[in-house]
């Protein structure tokens, strides 16, 4: 018997010799392959454990539907709404471990949507002709995936593809077996910063939530990280969110490729996930290394903080902007959110003396968040600097304090 079974997606009338191939090398490590065919038009030459029409079907469509759109978008869509709800229904049922799914453009956009319909901790894999091609938006990926260019696969199997369909059969086989998915076992509070040297707070908060019987997840706010947050909070996945690092907002705003997604900072409310919120590094922006600057920042200074990023400061117009936007996303929720404001700086180089200290563009953000919030959001002003202790602990007392009162949920 098997110790793990992969699920194996795909367009079985056009791509049966690859996705058997990979069948067959899971089988052969001594896992089980279960089968599920997307196409529309052709069949398989042997059936699959699941059929097209069971997937169109899955999604209360039929084949017939999706051929009479006259439409290959249409229909794959079809394909893709039925695909990720019998996925995750196969999955609670207990049918498979973990995932693989082959494709080109269409494949992969069903794949995607597959991926996210499924839980973090189930192993995703794609392997496709776009893999970590600009085709694909940030925003599609789940929070754990995994892709592996389809090399030289576009017609047939030779030995250039079947070195990655090889190499995903094993991964995704072997990170069946070898996964910890999320236990539960303790509540989880989700937080946001940057590198420990710019912000340092989770060094004091992370241990003591912890003595108090919580575990928490940082995740960097560079953009992939703010989505991969968003997603799990999008899910209920934390008991309460610290946000303490905005950047991938205010990258969002001047058009950086770095940002944490159009749903950032909108997730928690509709979740109703508790939030306490800070303004960490919301005076810088960064771009892609690779990205063109736009018009309106072309004049700025700007620091490469390496080939992947470079950054440059927000004007006190700019950060008006960023706080209006603050007040904006939290007037949507109706969950409790407590906003902290460390007038002293908000990221170690905004300090007296710092490479970005600008005390009159800093004022100019906490005069239009003054402005900007309203009840029911909370907001306390401290006079410290966002790296001192009195921030942190500011930050626990909010957090005891909706414990006690049962505002956070000891899951």
């Amino acid at each position: 018997m098997p110790d793990k079974t992969i699920l194996i997606v795909g367009t079985y009338d056009t791509k049966n010799d690859e996705l058997e191939y990979m069948a067959a090398r899971i089988r052969a490590m001594g896992g089980g392959a279960l089968t599920m065919d997307v196409s529309v038009l052709g069949d398989p030459e042997h059936p699959t454990d699941h059929s097209k029409h069971d997937v169109a079907e899955a999604g209360n469509s039929s084949i017939k539907a999706a051929i009479d759109s006259g439409d290959e978008n249409t229909a794959m869509q079809i394909m893709a709404h039925g695909a990720s709800i019998l996925a995750a229904s196969l999955f609670d049922a207990g049918k498979f471990d973990g995932v693989v799914l082959l494709g080109g453009t269409m494949a992969t956009d069903l794949a995607l949507d597959v991926c996210r319909a499924l839980p973090l901790g189930v192993p995703k894999y794609i392997v496709s002709t776009v893999s970590f091609s600009p085709l694909i938006p940030p925003e599609r990926l789940s929070a754990d995936i995994q892709m592996i260019l389809w090399a030289g696969g576009l017609y047939g199997l030779n030995s250039i593809c079947k070195s990655s369909l090889s190499q995903a059969a094993g991964a995704v086989l072997g990170a069946a077996r070898a996964v910890e998915p999320p236990t539960g076992a303790r509540p989880i509070v989700g937080m946001t910063s940057l590198g420990s040297s710019c912000l340092k707070y989770m060094k004091t908060l992370k241990p003591a939530l912890e003595e108090r019987g919580f575990e928490v997840a940082v995740f960097h706010a560079t953009g992939m990280g703010g989505m991969a947050y968003e997603s799990i909070v999008a899910d209920g996945g934390f008991v309460c969110v610290m946000d303490f690092a905005l950047p991938e907002l205010g990258n969002l705003l001047a058009g950086s490729v770095a940002n944490g997604g159009q749903d950032r900072m909108l997730n928690a409310g509709r979740s109703k996930t508790p939030q306490i919120i800070a303004p960490g590094c919301l005076d810088l922006i960064d771009f892609a290394g690779w990205q063109d600057i736009p018009e309106r920042y072309q004049d700025r200074p700007f620091h490469a903080h390496n080939r992947l990023i470079k950054s440059c400061s927000l004007t006190g117009a700019d950060r008006r902007e960023t706080a209006r936007e603050i007040a904006n996303r939290l007037a949507q929720s109706d969950t409790p959110a407590h906003i902290i404001l460390p007038l002293a700086g908000i990221e170690e180089w905004d300090r007296v003396g710092g490479d970005t200290h600008d005390a009159p563009a800093l004022a100019e953000f906490f005069d239009e968040m003054r402005k900007s919030v309203l009840a029911p959001v909370q907001m306390t002003e401290l006079d410290c600097h966002i790296n001192d202790d009195a921030f942190s602990q500011k930050a626990l007392e909010v957090f005891d304090g909706w414990v006690a009162d049962g505002t956070i949920k000891m899951k």
